[in-house]
């Protein structure tokens, strides 16, 4: 099972039975996926002008990621420009390997099999004392298996309650104090993260990760998993609405700009309740389920 290669028994049983808010290290050891998708085969990837230019992102702290013409030549990824600027210090991050390395897009397949949770895969490349990405957090649980190396992981409790896509990510409500003030009081947990261990990051979490070492490269994965919510199973309960013909009736022009728009609304949100009413929900189960292992919402 695709779990099991990037986590332990006791963390894949943690994951899919209590999906975690607090972060967590496991020692993963050394799996098959480790022995397939190695520091040399991401490194033959990166620098050989393999990756398709629009899954790179090239950083260095504290500044934000370079213009991809800073790593392409005809709009073609140039593995001598890519190489340079990992030689002086970007973090090179291989974007959705899901995409284009059939092993990775099997293991995320299997990963949504497992969990009904669709998912992606990035590779982050950081020289030795570097830092690519600064402070924030993601909207969704990730799993970072550390695959060479070590890295420094700090983490603050999450500043926003429950951030999913398109809902208090980082860059929507981010504040310019929010640095400092964590800078000055310190992480509430550091860690640092070595080969053939994984960290499980619930969503909110804030992470400044960077290589202290001086002399060594860091490689890991991130496996960002989608946590499926309540929202997500209100949207398949009415996707079916679309058959009634009450629900495809027109809302005249008028309505919308007028003191009638409230009238039309309540219409609306009663002809909700009888639809939800009506659903068999025992007979639609399977199409969700189906949706929960197929649908492939990241476009990232």
């Amino acid at each position: 099972m695709s779990l099991s290669l990037i986590l332990p028994e006791d963390g894949r049983t943690e994951l899919l039975t209590t999906w975690p808010d607090e972060p967590r290290v496991f020692e993963r050891g050394r799996t098959a996926l480790d022995e397939t998708v190695t520091k040399g085969f991401l490194h033959d990837y990166a620098f050989t002008g393999c990756v398709p230019a629009n899954e790179i992102a090239v950083v260095k702290a504290p500044a934000p990621s370079l213009n991809q013409n800073a790593f392409t030549t005809d709009g073609h990824t140039d593995a001598a420009k890519l190489t340079k600027l990992y030689d002086t210090g970007f973090t090179i991050r291989l974007g959705n390997l899901q995409r284009v390395v059939p092993y990775l897009a099997a293991v995320s397949h299997g990963i949504q099999q497992e969990t009904g949770y669709s998912n992606y895969i990035h590779a982050f490349l950081t020289p030795p004392g570097n830092q690519g990405l600064r402070h924030h957090w993601d909207q969704q649980m990730a799993v970072i298996v550390q695959i060479s190396g070590v890295k420094r992981w700090q983490l603050w409790r999450p500043p926003v309650e429950a951030p999913m896509r398109q809902y208090n990510e980082s860059w929507r409500v981010w504040r310019d104090d929010y640095i400092p003030a964590w800078e000055a009081t310190g992480p509430d947990t550091e860690i640092d993260l070595r080969a053939g261990q994984s960290l499980l990051l619930p969503r909110g979490w804030v992470h400044n990760p960077y290589v202290v070492d001086g002399s060594g490269h860091s490689i890991h994965l991130t496996f960002a998993i989608r946590e499926r919510t309540l929202l997500w199973l209100a949207e398949k309960l009415v996707a079916q609405a679309i058959e009634d013909p009450e629900f495809r009736r027109i809302v005249l022009p008028g309505a919308v700009n007028s003191p009638m728009l409230p009238a039309w609304m309540r219409e609306a949100r009663q002809a909700l309740r009888g639809h939800l009413d009506g659903l068999d929900l025992d007979e639609l189960a399977p199409a969700v389920r189906k949706a929960a292992v197929t649908e492939l919402e990241y476009t990232t």
